[in-house]
């Protein structure tokens, strides 16, 4: 069910008091006075608190500055006719008493009538004594269909005569962003090119980079703009080559479900978070990576507010990979009472939407610490697997060098003894791999020479690896996953 289909059957089934979260307020009410059809003499009213109430001639400017009046309005039109009255913003007027317990004595008597009082906010907080009375509904940003209706109708409006494949292009590039945005950054195109052509698309996803990253929330990452060597997890790999093609329309018309996600578990420095941008890459999706310390804000209802933030803009990006990292830092205080049970409230919105989410969202979560993480999330349901990334072993780490030492020296590599060096650090990670080798750099460049093999078996010498360093955790996650509560990401 769309968002259309969901609003017209609130209003069918009489839900007295709606609140949308959304920043398209145009959008919105494009949408309410044009696409519902609930009756031909529905009459839509718009109020805000600069300029009361605007939509009729006779009632123009009326409730200026005072919410109180605009509900006394709602309560005291009569007519026969469906009216649907949007609110701007009257969310943050509802901690006053007064107007809280308006809309509660409004909800009863509005049941009966032909009325319906839409709130539009970008920020949902809703006190208490309302929870009962008010549906929440979010409106999700422009689909597939409405971006590309807006780009031939902005092309028409501008006698520019697009091909079929930019359109669909430009489409697939804006998607994540809202309808206003497309019309800016459109305009932008226009204004330095004098035209829409194959230069738009990287303008495009500047753009929607730079919107994504200013929510504060969210980094995007194109997917040409990621790394995709990585070396060993050879059971992973296959797990992931097999579905590789799960969100294309053949494995949709084939009836095969769209994939949830991952959740890898394993030691710092082995491949975890490289493994997400590696997907991105392989499968051509964007990247979203999740700050998920940030969703907890300082206000009341705000962490609520930024999660559901987040889910609206990766399904609207969708399909996307959306990468947490460390999410066993966000959640490993869930059940204290130090904040007010904010943390808990947000991690139900989470899981809830793991386990339910229609859109082809590829969640891949990382943890360090799997004792850190409630046992909800680790339930059938939540991600597709659970693997986990243990040191790597010899052969492993012999990829891993070949990996990095191609990458500083692409004509030399194969000069260098990577079989001994794979045998001198035992039970390195993959990133104390990478760090011996820069450090072996080091020396020789201070000496004014190459580096040899030598040098990086001086380094790994020298180097104390976690694994000595924090042994005990080490040695708990890998008991952990003997047990066999993860899958091993390599071939044994």
């Amino acid at each position: 069910m769309n968002f259309t289909q969901d609003l017209r059957l609130l209003l069918k089934s009489r839900h007295p008091i709606i609140v949308i979260n959304t920043r398209e307020e145009d959008r919105l009410e494009y949408i309410i006075k044009n696409k519902l059809h609930c009756s031909n003499n529905q009459q839509v009213y718009c109020w805000d608190f600069v300029d009361g109430y605007t939509s009729n001639p006779n009632d123009n400017g009326y409730a200026k500055r005072n919410p109180l009046l605009a509900l006394e309005f709602i309560e005291n039109l009569d007519n026969e006719s469906l009216n649907l009255f949007m609110l701007k913003d009257f969310d943050s007027f509802l901690n006053e008493i007064v107007l809280t317990r308006k809309l509660r004595n409004l909800a009863k008597t509005i049941k009966t009538q032909s009325k319906h009082v839409i709130i539009i906010s970008c920020t949902i907080n809703i006190p208490l004594a309302l929870k009962d009375i008010v549906t929440i509904v979010d409106l999700p940003l422009p689909d597939l269909r409405e971006i590309r209706k807006e780009i031939t109708r902005l092309s028409k409006a501008m006698n520019l005569d697009l091909e079929s494949e930019l359109v669909n292009n430009m489409t697939k590039s804006c998607q994540g962003l809202s309808i206003d945005r497309i019309r800016k950054v459109i305009a932008k195109i226009i204004a330095q090119y004098g035209q829409l052509d194959s230069r738009s698309l990287p303008v495009i996803i500047e753009e929607k980079r730079q919107i994504i990253n200013q929510t504060r929330l969210l980094e995007f990452y194109p997917y040409n703009t990621v790394d995709r060597n990585i070396g060993g997890l050879d059971v992973l790999k296959q797990w992931l080559r097999k579905r590789s093609r799960s969100f294309s329309k053949q494995s949709l018309d084939y009836g095969i479900p769209s994939p949830k996600g991952l959740l890898l578990v394993g030691i710092q420095g082995t491949g975890k978070s490289l493994t997400a941008k590696t997907i991105a890459s392989d499968w051509t999706l964007p990247l979203l990576r999740l700050d998920i310390g940030r969703l907890f804000g300082g206000l009341v209802g705000e962490s609520e507010s930024k999660m559901r933030e987040m889910i609206n803009i990766a399904e609207g990006l969708s399909p996307c990979i959306l990468w947490i990292d460390e999410i066993d830092k966000a959640f490993s205080s869930l059940y204290s009472q130090g904040d007010s049970g904010t943390s808990a409230r947000v991690f139900g919105t989470f899981i809830t939407w793991l386990s339910e989410k229609k859109a082809p969202v590829f969640v891949v979560a990382t943890a360090n610490k799997i004792h850190s993480l409630p046992s909800e999330i680790l339930r059938k349901g939540r991600f597709d697997e659970i693997f986990f990334l243990d040191l790597p072993n010899r052969q492993e780490r012999e990829s891993i060098f070949e990996i990095h030492l191609s990458k500083v020296r692409p004509k030399s590599w194969q000069e260098y003894d990577i079989k001994q060096l794979s045998l001198l650090c035992n039970k390195f990670s993959g990133a104390e791999i990478e760090q011996a080798i820069i450090e072996g750099m080091h020396t020789a460049f201070s000496e004014e020479r190459e580096f040899s093999t030598e040098d990086i078996q001086v380094a790994i010498k020298q180097f104390v690896p976690l694994a000595f360093t924090d042994r005990e955790q080490i040695e708990n996650l890998q008991a952990w996953a003997e047990d066999g509560r993860a899958r091993n990401a390599s071939l044994s």
